[in-house]
């Protein structure tokens, strides 16, 4: 077999795991609104957020760094 469809298959299967043993509704509340959603699509939204946000952070960073190396003539 490819290593690659075991790769998938075992996340796959560890997805399925981590879905099925957090399906309990939990209230968010942020600012003046509130929502109730599974534990798992709440911990999948904020590593998707976090993700989003390091991305941005180390496009911004690189950025700087390009434009002070550049700045300098180094």
């Amino acid at each position: 077999m490819n290593y690659k469809f075991i790769l998938i298959l075992i996340a796959v299967s560890l997805s399925a795991i981590f879905v099925i043993q957090n399906v309990e509704a939990v209230d968010v509340t942020f600012l003046f609104w509130s929502i109730s959603m599974s534990r798992a699509l709440l911990i999948v939204f904020a590593i998707i957020i976090g993700v989003i946000l390091g991305w941005f952070a180390h496009s911004y960073f690189s950025y700087r760094r390009l434009k002070d190396y550049s700045s300098n003539g180094l």
